[in-house]
């Protein structure tokens, strides 16, 4: 399948147009950003381990019963995708309390949720991304209320299989975003799952003062060993 004209570029990927209407190619690229875009930087190599990460994810979900908008990967950095209509919501996962949970509730990073939490954001840069409940989405009609409650289900069971998954590879998934779209009709899982998109930490290292970082926010919060932490993920994944 080739490349045609480009139809979106986004803070992290490219998407072209194929021959064929129903589906398009992404194509990931290195730059990386934060805060909303206002800090801006390189990993380098990101591009390769987040196409091939989100590819094996979505591989994995898809046998576990979980629609995805995968089709094929055509080499390191390029995958062909169905042509999803993206549900503007930005889905959140929370297991463990980290990042902008805390600092909105006052609770330590590392505390363990009884359950895992679900948070919804308005997929909107001008806005901010603003948190928004069920009721906002439906007044906004950013999806319908079936919409919202088959986004929830397919949510808890992402979280499921990858807390599962990873706990094998001695990383503890903390929580993670999701995005959704529209295909024919049906709700599929869309975007990427990376350590772009996951907060992953060192198995049972949240139980300690500093915990270990195998994600963005080591280019967040300007900890360095980036490209490492990266690729350590990507390591435990594939064995290469």
């Amino acid at each position: 399948m080739q490349k045609k004209e480009q139809l979106y570029e986004g803070k992290a990927k490219k998407v072209f147009a194929t021959e064929n209407p129903d589906y398009v190619i992404v194509s990931y690229k290195d730059d990386a950003t934060a805060f909303n875009g206002l800090k801006k930087g390189t990993i380098t190599g990101k591009g390769v381990i987040n196409n091939k990460m989100s590819n094996l994810m979505m591989a994995m979900l898809e046998k576990k019963g979980i629609p995805t908008h995968l089709v094929e990967q055509i080499d390191d950095r390029n995958t062909v995708v169905k042509k999803v209509s993206i549900v503007p919501l930005e889905v959140i996962i929370r297991n463990v309390a980290a990042g902008s949970f805390s600092k909105r509730y006052g609770v330590p990073e590392g505390t363990a949720f009884a359950s895992p939490t679900i948070e919804f954001s308005y997929k909107n840069d001008d806005l901010g991304d603003p948190l928004i409940n069920d009721y906002h989405a439906l007044a906004l009609n950013l999806a319908s209320e079936q919409e919202i409650e088959t986004i929830k289900k397919m949510a808890f069971a992402v979280n499921d299989a990858m807390k599962e998954f990873f706990r094998r590879l001695n990383i503890d998934l903390i929580d993670f975003k999701l995005e959704f779209g529209r295909f024919k009709g049906q709700i599929v899982l869309a975007d990427e799952i990376s350590p772009d998109t996951c907060r992953f930490w060192e198995a049972g290292s949240w139980d300690t003062e500093k915990h270990v970082s195998l994600d963005k926010d080591r280019f967040r919060r300007d900890l360095g060993g980036v490209e490492d932490a990266y690729q350590e993920v990507f390591k435990r994944l594939t064995g290469e």
